[in-house]
């Protein structure tokens, strides 16, 4: 491929991150005090080489921690990589994350003239696109407003209006449109198709699989920082599956692997994790804890439908949620409880062994309880929270034993979404 048909180019690219047990190791390490090191290296991307073309939409997919977002990040800049070279040809507009160049004291005019100047526009430029960022957001009058009064749909609105409507040789999306509603997702790959005729770039990350299915040339696949494999959206997809299930592999035509002894070791590290609360995977380090402890939630995790641990659902298949309760004192009916929110912190869905009428009977101090609910997953393709909860009533009193609030990460992988938080799974007729 010659040079200047190559809009991005990533060379050997790498990116270690240095995770400390506490703040003071931070401190320690940096003044010198004491011998050897006092950090864990992560490793979010190990020998990462891609190479876009100019007029390709390419989509990224993997598992949270493959390192999507943090390539996306070093090719826009907003990252540095450990090593390696990145080599972009075109000028980027790039929707990272939700609000990334927005100041949210200014009003939605003022943050238009605001990113299009960090882009490089001057005031003039900003003038003569002014309507049609304006008209493509449709947010009214709102767009006199400080934008920290938007709700997340108006600012995903805006933000995306200006990064299709500055004109970008390259655009970048990191996940951004799911925020939007449907309509407006929709009127945003309208868009995309317009930039495919134009031959402009584009490279998103999405956990909507029929979108990388539909709008993509070319599929990228990561897992643990490794790049598994490119190629048609079809077969990336397909190969993305077997992943969550544990099942895939890479080969050449004579069997041998295509991936070194380091990499190899890094997605074998990354299976079978504990399931301990301080080591499971996707775990969030700022939970809410509380209650009163009379139960205790000592394990929890989700399994597929296979039974293998995991955080990643595919659509329509079937999941577990597990918890282990150790009971503290005896109590006459505890009920076990989870929830999903999605990220904005609206609940979804959720259930306990009360409504379920599937445990009503007392326990006593030093019982050990192990709780599974299974069930279909017919949420929309996203990131959503599970939380977790033992409570009971004594008397006419509710009370908490033990809660955990956004305890896990879950995501949920689709290859058709509709409307709405969940799919009512309908079957259709047309005479």
């Amino acid at each position: 491929m010659e040079d200047d048909k190559i809009a991005i180019r990533v060379k050997n690219l790498e990116k270690v991150y240095k995770l400390y047990n506490k703040p003071s190791d931070r401190v320690k390490e940096a003044l010198g005090f004491g011998r050897g090191k006092r950090h864990t290296p992560h490793h979010a991307l190990s020998g990462i080489n891609l190479t876009i073309n100019k007029g390709e939409t390419v989509g990224i997919i993997g598992t949270n921690g493959s390192g999507k977002s943090t390539i996306l990040k070093i090719i826009t800049g907003v990252l540095n990589p450990t090593s390696g070279e990145v080599e972009v040809n075109g000028r980027i507009s790039a929707l990272l994350e939700l609000g990334a160049g927005f100041n949210m004291e200014y009003n939605g005019i003022e943050n238009i003239y605001l990113n299009g100047t960090m882009i490089g526009f001057t005031e003039k430029e900003i003038d003569e696109k002014l309507n049609d960022i304006l008209e493509f957001a449709d947010i009214g009058e709102y767009v006199y407003q400080p934008v920290k009064t938007y709700s997340s749909g108006m600012f995903v609105r805006l933000a995306f209006a200006v990064a299709i409507n500055i004109e970008p040789e390259i655009l970048i999306v990191d996940e951004a449109l799911s925020v939007g509603d449907v309509f407006f997702q929709a009127k945003c790959y309208h868009k995309f198709e317009e930039f495919k005729q134009m031959g402009k770039t584009i490279v998103f990350v999405s956990h909507d699989l029929s979108s990388i299915s539909k709008y993509c040339d070319r599929v990228v696949l990561l897992n643990q920082g490794v790049k598994l494999g490119e190629g048609e959206p079809k077969e990336m997809i397909d190969a993305y599956k077997q992943v969550l299930v544990g099942q895939y592999t890479i080969a050449d035509s004579d069997g041998e692997s295509l991936l070194d002894d380091e990499q190899l070791r890094k997605l074998a590290a990354g299976g079978g994790k504990s399931a301990d609360k301080s080591k499971a995977a996707n775990v969030n380090p700022e939970l809410l804890e509380y209650g009163s402890k009379k139960a205790v939630i000592t394990e929890y995790y989700i399994t597929d439908e296979k039974g293998l641990k995991t955080t990643a659902i595919i659509k329509g298949n079937s999941f577990s949620i597990h918890m282990k309760v150790e009971i503290a004192q005896d109590i006459a009916a505890p009920v076990f409880a989870f929830t999903i929110k999605n990220i904005k912190g609206t609940e979804i869905t959720g259930t306990n062994t009360m409504f379920e009428k599937a445990f009503l009977d007392s326990v006593k101090a030093g019982d050990v309880k192990e709780i599974t609910f299974t069930q279909e997953m017919n949420l929309q393709g996203g990131e959503y929270l599970l939380s977790l909860g033992v409570t009971g009533y004594e008397g006419d009193d509710f009370t908490v034993y033990h809660r955990l609030y956004d305890v896990l990460n879950l995501t949920v992988i689709s290859d058709k979404d509709t409307v709405g938080f969940y799919d009512m799974n309908s079957a259709i007729e047309v005479k």
